[in-house]
């Protein structure tokens, strides 16, 4: 009897995941060699990358954070990444883009400004009074709901970096497999549940994919506080 589910060959007969609640228990089972990595933390991109983070962080009995990135994308073609801020007063510039582009500083300054409004935004929202996590020395799990292009995750890649982590892992329930790749040459490792080709979408692979709701992130992260960093954690 043929499955009613999708092949990683493209097939495209019905979603693999119920909704991201679904996708995030499917991927903390390939994600359970991590469970005992020294002070593993598990960091949601938000919006939608935050239910899937919050099953895997529970399923591997890990803190929770969220990741606030917001790519600077080149004016006009916002698709590439001139640069990126994150959570915490991170900024990573894309100095071979800026150069090829012949972007300037004002370039890179005007679209930082509104991205920085919104990431600020964002960060008061979720975070509150609450400070950043401490990633140094710690093994991160960057979770999203999927990746298309990926290029916001290497943005988060890149920040994340600058905060010294001992290692870090993305994951994510679904990727094209020229993403996973790109992923996995910039971060440690990159985990997928499943790496269909032809891809056609995240949302594609998902029966419910509603946007996810500040409110829904509030409530996730409200539900988890984060313990004291195991001993093993390198500092």
């Amino acid at each position: 009897m043929r499955s009613p589910w999708p092949s990683d060959r493209g097939d495209l007969l019905g979603p693999r995941f119920v909704d991201r609640h679904d996708a995030g228990r499917q991927l903390a089972e390939h994600l359970r060699a991590y469970a005992h990595e020294p002070g593993l933390i598990v960091l949601g991109l938000p919006r939608g990358g935050v239910p899937v983070a919050y099953e895997v962080a529970r399923a591997l009995g890990a803190p929770l954070d969220v990741f606030v990135v917001r790519k600077l994308g080149v004016p006009g073609h916002e698709e590439y990444a001139m640069g990126a801020i994150a959570s915490g007063g991170i900024r990573v510039v894309n100095q071979e883009a800026m150069r090829q582009l012949q972007l300037t500083a004002a370039d890179l300054d005007r679209v930082e400004r509104d991205e920085r409004r919104e990431l600020e935004r964002r960060d008061r929202l979720y975070r509150g009074d609450r400070p950043h996590a401490d990633l140094a020395g710690r093994t991160v799990l960057l979770v999203d709901d999927g990746l298309a292009t990926g290029s916001t995750m290497l943005a988060a890649v890149e920040a994340a970096r600058t905060r010294g982590p001992r290692r870090i892992i993305v994951a994510a329930p679904v990727a094209p497999p020229d993403t996973r790749e790109a992923i996995r040459r910039a971060a440690d490792d990159c985990v997928c549940v499943h790496t269909p080709d032809p891809f056609y979408g995240v949302g594609v692979w998902y029966a419910d994919f509603d946007q996810t709701t500040d409110e829904e992130v509030q409530r996730l992260l409200a539900a988890v506080a984060e313990p004291p960093a195991p001993a093993g954690a390198e500092r």
